[in-house]
């Protein structure tokens, strides 16, 4: 048999793969262990730690970081000393993405562990139902029942104003807007995204003053509509987008008007993510301060009537709380920090829920 014929046969063979130089690695070569990844961070943490501390660094920012770079380094040399350069490349990357995504969610875990930690010290049900009527600032009394009020009518006027229109605005500019107008409205949702808070304030708040109208939750709502807005037309818009063309052409194919095929064909495709666009564009007014600050004035008083008089909010009580600098307001504003990030979360859980149930089948 020919050299040549023994060298074909030996590379046919299941199991052997040539590497990087041009050799033939069969299942035989040297792998690191699964655990190698876990290990590598041991060491680079002890690593990170050691050296900070003779440094003399006390942030632990600083140890992070330093543990991050001994983690890569070690990844990508003992990789390519156990196996060899292509499988070290590949398990850097991998190493990069890992940390990236640590120096992401730590923060966001220390954040939500120091406020759930700190709030539920003073969170119980008194506080719940109880507003700051007659209390004053040192005294550990007071609830946020009228704050939590005025945070649920305020988003709720605005959820009720910027859905349908939003919607509306983003079905439009999918199946509808091909010309100049269209361009017109995706270029000032552009903008209207970026646009800051109290610039929303200022607006109706010149309205108010041009019309003489007294402060309101609804001024505060009609803030909110402005923010709002934005989101739910350009997330609704990418999620219309990724609906297959193919099932608009079937349904148009069987003589369905248009109209109907977006009622009944593209928006219960895209009800999913329509709805987590909306859930988000909750979550990015519900913490709003500016707004309400011009508009509604904040109260300490119970105020079910968003039409007449001032409110207060959830994110404007935290600020007062915090303004008021004593170990009791503290607590009080940590405790509604909780709130917020509680009724946030029931929302996307309760948003999430419906829209399983209403995703097609």
């Amino acid at each position: 048999m020919s050299h040549a014929t023994t060298t074909g046969l030996r590379d046919s063979v299941p199991g052997t793969i040539p590497d990087s130089g041009g050799k033939t690695a069969g299942l035989s070569s040297r792998r690191l262990p699964r655990w190698a990844p876990l290990g590598f961070a041991a060491v680079a943490v002890l690593l990170g730690v050691g050296i900070s501390s003779i440094a003399g660094w006390h942030s632990r920012i600083q140890w992070g970081l330093l543990s991050a770079l001994f983690f890569l380094a070690i990844s990508y040399v003992a990789t390519t000393v156990v196996e060899n350069k292509r499988q070290a490349k590949d398990r850097l990357a991998t190493s990069v993405v890992w940390v990236c995504f640590l120096v992401a969610v730590v923060p966001l875990a220390s954040l939500l562990w120091t406020t759930v930690s700190r709030g539920a010290e003073r969170l119980d049900g008194y506080f719940l139902t109880h507003s700051m009527a007659g209390v004053l600032g040192p005294e550990a009394s007071g609830g946020v029942y009228h704050a939590l009020i005025g945070t649920l009518e305020q988003v709720g006027i605005a959820t009720v104003i910027s859905a349908p229109l939003g919607l509306l605005t983003a079905v439009y500019l999918v199946e509808y807007g091909k010309g100049a107008l269209a361009k017109a409205v995706t270029f000032f949702v552009d903008v209207m995204t970026g646009i800051p808070s109290i610039v929303a304030g200022l607006f109706i708040l010149s309205i108010m003053l041009i019309l003489e109208i007294e402060p309101s939750g609804l001024m505060g709502a009609l803030a909110l509509t402005i923010l709002m807005l934005p989101v739910v037309v350009r997330s609704t818009e990418e999620m219309l987008k990724l609906v297959p063309n193919e099932l608009r052409e079937a349904s148009l194919a069987l003589g369905i008007p248009k109209w109907r095929t977006i009622l009944k064909v593209v928006l219960p495709t895209a009800i999913g993510g329509i709805t987590t666009g909306v859930m988000l564009a909750i979550a990015r007014i519900a913490g709003e301060t500016a707004p309400i600050m011009l508009l509604v004035f904040g109260s300490q008083l119970i105020n079910t009537n968003p039409f007449d008089g001032a409110q207060s909010s959830l994110p404007f009580y935290i600020y007062e709380q915090y303004k008021v600098g004593e170990v009791a307001s503290y607590d009080r504003a940590w405790a509604a920090a909780l709130v917020l990030i509680a009724f946030v979360m029931i929302l996307n859980l309760v948003a999430r829920g419906i829209a399983r149930w209403k995703a097609p089948r």
